[in-house]
């Protein structure tokens, strides 16, 4: 509400304020603190307005920060610079998420080996091995080679059955029952295909029957019979290998998601976690590890996904598993390790991949079964270490597998494995440098000391003559006495004249 302030009525005097005429230009404003409901201001036309706003909040204080916190706030908003501009980098031309690119892997998680082969000339040489390349096949082609392989065979001899009954006349004279044909009841190529079925699969159904008069008909029943037994022994081998594959047996086969790196027994090592999902155990597991990175020679040759041998304990035997329960692969980071000048920093940064291999003996059915798997740079956690899964219940032990992922930061040097030891060795070499200089001093302290003699006993003393220090050791012997005027003991000491 707005009055001239010749209108303006009588108000308490916290809310009275007197309006000064001002030169035009003049855009002062003047605020009056007042209650909680009203706030008074003056403007160049000389109006007084009323509104209603919310409660003064509190004067500001200040508070004295230290140089840290200050620091800290500053680096914090430095952070959040860098993130949005490495958002803005990873943006596309209109301003698109775009994706980060990602490592292509040389073996999947699954175990599929991420490789194809191209520009093979020499294709014949799967036909030198038709049966290992009928088993390798997909099932979809499978299931269409085992169903061509009988049709194509019935059809072909179906059309000579029906070639023969043509050749010689038999199609004409089916209403004359004195000729007899080379197979009865065959009236055209339906029936002569319906014949070769029969005689393949020995149904017999006994309606369509060859004649004694057709020596050409019963060579080619014996040809098909058995020809018609090899093609049974042979697509039924084959579909027996297929199915009996031991491939889905790896499925059951489980390797951690990560990898970890970490002490034990104060070394760093590498470490991965597999298991067995059935109760039917693998015969004979044997583990494997490979590193696939790429690398050049010193003589500039660059040799790409080259494989180096990561050792699992195959000098002592730690390679040969006795898969009941999951266990924790471990790699010692050594001098023969390639993770050797590796360091958390580096990590980050390298680009390798490392494949994993169990192998063994399925107890089941006793043929060998491989499972794979592989583990990239970042799926490489520096500080960790594996969650226990296993507790003893009543009578037998048991194992949660929802703990088999998990993992846990534990107090890991950031350092390599090379930069460790040679800091143990340094700390080595001081303490053995520190005790041979203590040893060193100990003669030089023993000629220090005062002369001293121990009756009774057989240890040596020491003999401070004007001469080199001597130290005599006497055995001592019970049998002889002492004689007259030497002092009784056992040990002997060079002494001087004015000191007799």
């Amino acid at each position: 509400m707005a009055l001239e302030n010749s209108a303006i009525p009588a108000r308490p005097d916290s809310l009275s304020l007197p309006v000064e005429d001002k030169p035009e230009g003049d855009e002062e404003k003047v605020e009056v603190a007042t209650d909680a409901s009203y706030n008074l201001t003056s403007d160049e036309l000389g109006h007084v307005v009323t509104t209603e706003t919310a409660p003064a909040p509190p004067a500001s204080t200040y508070v004295k920060r230290s140089f840290q916190s200050k620091l800290a706030e500053r680096e914090a908003a430095h952070g959040n610079i860098q993130k949005a501009r490495v958002q803005e980098k990873e943006r596309g031309r209109f301003g698109w998420a775009r994706a980060r690119r990602r490592r292509q892997r040389y073996v999947e998680k699954n175990g599929r080996c991420n490789v194809q082969h191209g520009n093979m000339r020499e294709t014949y040489r799967y036909l030198t091995d038709i049966f290992t390349t009928l088993v390798d096949l997909n099932w979809r082609c499978s299931l269409f080679v085992f169903v061509m392989a009988y049709a194509v065979t019935w059809l072909f001899f179906g059309a000579i059955w029906y070639l023969i009954a043509y050749v010689r006349g038999d199609l004409d004279h089916l209403e004359d029952e004195s000729w007899t044909p080379c197979v009865n009841n065959v009236n055209g190529f339906i029936s002569a295909f319906l014949f070769s079925i029969e005689t393949e699969t020995t149904i017999g159904y006994g309606y369509r029957v060859i004649t004694d008069q057709c020596p050409v008909g019963t060579m080619l029943l014996l040809l098909q019979a058995i020809l018609g037994s090899m093609v049974n022994a042979f697509m039924v081998g084959c579909m027996f290998v297929k199915i009996s594959q031991p491939n889905k047996r790896a499925e059951t086969l489980v390797f951690s998601k990560h990898a970890v790196i970490s002490l034990r027994d104060d070394k760093l090592c590498l470490m991965f976690r597999v298991g067995d999902l059935r109760s039917s155990h693998i015969v004979g597991a044997n583990m494997r590890a490979k590193l696939i990175k790429s690398k050049q020679t010193q003589e500039g040759e660059f040799i790409p996904l080259d494989q180096t041998d990561i050792s699992v304990g195959f000098e002592t035997g730690d390679d040969r598993l006795f898969l009941v329960s999951p266990l924790v692969i471990s790699h010692e980071i050594d001098s023969r390790s390639p993770f050797w000048d590796m360091s958390q920093a580096q990590l980050s940064k390298d680009d390798f991949e490392i494949v994993v291999i169990l192998e063994g003996m399925v107890e089941a059915t006793g043929m060998t079964c491989q499972a794979r798997s592989s583990y990239l740079a970042e799926e490489v956690m520096w500080g960790h270490r594996f969650s226990p899964m296993m507790s003893l219940a009543e009578g037998f032990f048991d194992v949660d597998y929802g703990a088999f992922h998990h993992t846990f930061e534990v107090a890991t040097p950031a350092a390599s494995a090379r930069e460790l030891a040679l800091a143990a060795a340094r700390l080595d070499a001081h303490l053995y440098w520190s005790i041979s200089s203590r040893l060193d001093e100990e003669p030089a302290l023993l000629t220090q000391l005062p002369q001293t003699q121990a009756p009774d006993s057989g240890l040596a003393t020491c003999t401070n003559t004007p001469g080199d220090p001597t130290i005599t050791v006497q055995e001592p012997d019970k049998q002889e006495t002492p004689a007259a005027g030497e002092p009784n003991g056992n040990i002997a000491t060079d002494q001087s004249e004015p000191e007799a």
